[in-house]
């Protein structure tokens, strides 16, 4: 009986044993070897360059940017190590003083509150486990913490850590944390910089400093004493940091990077060179960005979005949240403590408000908002841009409440107290291409407001409705075909009938028929009438040819319907298009790259401008010189501003929905575009002239004076900015009114003419006259259209 019970046992023995056995090398195949830590080196990707060679981007799979030990400064590896393992430099990979601290005050608590994990086994979960909170992952972290303790140096798994480890806001490893939130080096943290980071180690988002001062100035409060309590600083020294000053970037400052034209090479690299080339083949990409062009160009969409957005009205606070008032306001940072720039955008919350100023607290400072800086506001809307009410004087008490948590706009920071003014996020999109007309060379891609909250990048892919930022091309084809722009067509009521899609009867913009037009004043004035019955002339087909020819590539509907802007077509493309114009009709293929070397500075790709005649240099100067006339006395007058030569155009579409202004001078032509990325009105009267030609003017204000300084008076200067007049252009003086040539009795302009197409008819009175009686009749005409089309309303309802 003994020897049954001796053998069973053995057998259970051998069987557990096996189990156990099996249970450990299954566990230990499934951690990665010491090899591969030991020999780790970050795959070198993809860095990209912009047109002065200066690094904007790099592609890789690797987050953050890794930097050697000897570039991180003594003060973040002591903060790290006081507040996430004080024993680092002592125990083997697990530390088991720390595991029995943990789990008796989790007793003590009844909860888990402590945890004991060495900066090892964060290293070895963050680096090659999932987050999964298991057993078996517990105990894999473990082996793999003895495995890097055994064949790594201390300061060599210090390292590692300090460049993997999150520190919220996007920011992996310490050098992209020191950028993110102080815009300045790792190696050039202070000692309360540092101990502030290494906070955020814990708890990423609970202790940002952009969401909640207080807290983060608590946690590194906690940093510094840990410190000083290990012999690291003394009292003094942790006193002295708490106390410093933290120069904050904004919690914005991603906004210039150039995300969205990163994405746009980042996407030919991967359909050229396949995902593993363009992150782990250490290429070098040459591109054409400025990056002064860009920067101006992501402020000015910002900004114009901003002033766009306010005119539709306030949707109301951001949320609510219920706090105690008395402890808020006594709770504060003193404002030395926390430097806040004039411009930055923050989210504040309300805690005292009256009719004309409101008490806000952000990043734990009290600070002041007037009603003269929320005036905008007066109208409240919903979600969805309906009218909810409109207040005839702004009350601040009638929009704001005590726990209100709101958008606020640092203005003033000289007083003890800083000053805000109300602001909201735009809903509404835009996008802004602009290119060298004389390289094809992309020097900016602006995508939409925000590239942290959508990708998508609407100045390559967004296709949106042209609008009467399409008649140039038109015009240009009517140049090239026989026309001029003295030609004369008439503005007259026009109808095309059709059984199958009903008649359609084209309007212009201020519903008026103006008579005999000539094409310049035509197009100065986007007359829809004329340019329909201009396509007509000309030729549907010719027109799509023309538009080929200048490299659009969008589906052109061949009707009628063309003449009023109905293709899609992207800014970028649209942007492209007008280079044609600007350089004597010469087309050249946009270009984002100028070469790429692979990591043996071999050349991969190498783009130079390639120029083809698009068109003649005669029809690309005269569509040029009308397009001049557009700013000087058209709808795109706001360009004036630029007191230069400047060409360009404005769009808009059917109720409101999509606003253009393309426009360009020798240097730079540019295209905006601001809408909603669903069918929306942008609101009554966005015309482009409105919505987005401040937007173009503000940013080639700054992009000239970058690439081209003038300051408008210089006469000799300014002779230089004009477009060239190219040979077989000639000038000739005619009457404005018929278009043919001038005599004595008649008004007389100068206008631009190919050679052989000048008028070699003069103006008569009887032709005149008769013009002129056709005006009249036709203003007549309109005024009883529209008592017809009054009283087919009034029966309609």
């Amino acid at each position: 009986m003994k020897g049954i019970i001796g053998k069973t046992i053995i057998f259970l023995f051998v069987i557990f044993s096996g189990i156990f056995a099996g249970g450990y090398i299954a566990l230990v195949r499934g951690v990665p070897q010491i090899e591969e830590i030991k020999d780790y080196v970050p795959p070198e990707g993809t860095k990209v360059y912009a047109d002065d060679d200066t690094l904007i981007g790099e592609f890789r799979i690797e987050k953050g940017v890794y930097v050697p030990i000897s570039k991180i400064p003594e003060s973040v590896i002591k903060a790290v190590v006081a507040v996430e393992d004080a024993r680092f430099w002592m125990h083997k990979g697990v530390d088991y003083i720390a595991i029995v601290r943990a789990i008796t005050r989790d007793v003590q608590a009844g909860r888990i509150k402590e945890g004991a994990s060495t900066i090892t086994q964060q290293l070895a979960k963050v680096v090659f486990l999932s987050h999964e909170r298991t057993v078996v992952r517990k105990l894999k972290e473990v082996i793999l913490a003895f495995r890097l303790e055994k064949n790594l140096t201390k300061e060599e798994i210090i390292e590692l850590y300090l460049n993997k480890i999150y520190f919220g806001h996007g920011a992996y490893g310490i050098e992209s944390a020191a950028r993110s939130h102080f815009g300045k080096s790792a190696a050039d943290l202070t000692l309360a910089e540092s101990a502030l980071l290494c906070g955020l180690i814990k708890a990423p988002s609970r202790y940002s400093p952009y969401s909640n001062l207080d807290k983060a100035k608590q946690r590194q409060r906690i940093v510094l004493r840990r410190m000083q309590t290990v012999k690291y600083i003394t009292k003094e020294q942790a006193d002295n940091a708490y106390e410093e000053p933290l120069y904050l970037s904004s919690a914005r400052q991603e906004k210039f990077k150039p995300n969205y034209f990163l994405e746009y090479v980042r996407k030919y690299l991967e359909d050229t060179f396949g995902v593993e080339m363009t992150y782990k083949g250490g290429l070098k990409v040459y591109t054409t960005l400025n990056t002064d062009i860009q920067r101006a160009a992501v402020d000015a969409l910002k900004w114009g979005l901003r002033k766009l957005d306010k005119r539709q009205g306030y949707r109301g606070p951001l949320g609510h949240e219920d706090i105690d008032v008395a402890r808020e306001l006594q709770e504060q940072e003193p404002f030395k403590r926390v430097v806040m720039k004039k411009g930055d955008l923050m989210t504040a919350t309300v805690l005292k408000v009256s009719d004309s100023e409101a008490t806000v607290k952000t990043r734990g400072i009290i600070g002041k908002l007037y009603s003269k800086d929320a005036k905008w506001a007066r109208k409240i809307i919903d979600s969805k841009g309906e009218l909810i009410k409109k207040h005839s004087a702004l009350q601040l008490k009638n929009i704001l409440k005590p726990g209100d948590v709101i958008h606020a706009r640092v203005t003033d920071v000289s007083r003890s107290t800083p000053v805000f003014k109300l602001e909201q996020e735009p809903v509404v999109q835009g996008a802004i291409a602009s290119i060298e007309p004389s390289t094809g060379y992309i020097r900016a891609i602006v995508g939409g407001y925000d590239f942290s909250k959508s990708e998508f990048n609407r100045a390559v892919y967004a296709k949106r409705q042209a609008g009467s930022a399409f008649k140039p091309i038109i015009f240009a084809a009517a140049m090239e075909h026989g026309f001029t722009p003295a030609s004369i067509i008439a503005d007259e009521p026009l109808i095309y009938e059709s059984k199958k899609y009903g008649d359609w009867e084209p309007e212009n913009y201020d519903q008026k028929f103006h008579g005999a037009t000539r094409l310049r004043e035509a197009l100065v004035h986007s007359r829809n009438i004329v340019t329909v019955k201009l396509l007509e002339e000309v030729g549907v087909s010719k027109v799509i040819k023309l538009a080929r020819n200048i490299g659009i590539t969008s589906n052109l509907p061949q009707n009628l319907t063309l003449a009023l802007g109905s293709l899609s077509i992207s800014p970028l493309d649209m942007t492209s298009a007008f280079c044609v114009f600007a350089q004597k009709g010469l087309r050249t293929e946009p270009i984002a790259i100028k070469y790429i070397l692979d990591r043996d500075s071999n050349v991969l790709e190498n783009n130079r401008p390639q120029r083809v005649q698009a068109i003649s240099p005669q029809a690309a100067y005269l569509t040029t010189s009308m397009l001049e006339d557009v700013v000087k006395k058209g709808t795109g007058w706001r360009a004036r501003a630029l007191k230069r030569p400047v060409a360009g155009k404005t769009g808009t579409t059917n109720e409101y929905v999509d606003a253009w202004f393309i426009g360009y001078t020798p240097e730079l032509s540019t295209s905006v575009w601001v809408g909603h990325d669903h069918v929306k009105s942008l609101g009554d009267e966005e015309t482009g002239s409105r919505a987005a030609a401040p937007i173009w003017v503000s940013f080639m204000k700054k992009a000239l004076a970058e690439i081209s300084p003038f300051d408008g008076k210089d006469t000799a200067a300014k002779d230089k900015k004009k477009f060239v007049v190219p040979d077989r252009i000639v000038t000739a003086v005619i009457d404005p009114l018929t278009g043919l040539l001038a005599t004595n009795e008649s008004k007389k302009m100068v206008e631009f003419f190919s050679e052989g197409s000048v008028p070699t008819v003069y103006s008569t009175e009887l032709y005149r006259n008769l013009l002129l009686k056709q005006k009249k009749q036709l203003a007549k005409i309109k005024k009883k259209i529209k008592k017809k089309k009054k009283k087919k309303k009034k029966n309609n309802n």
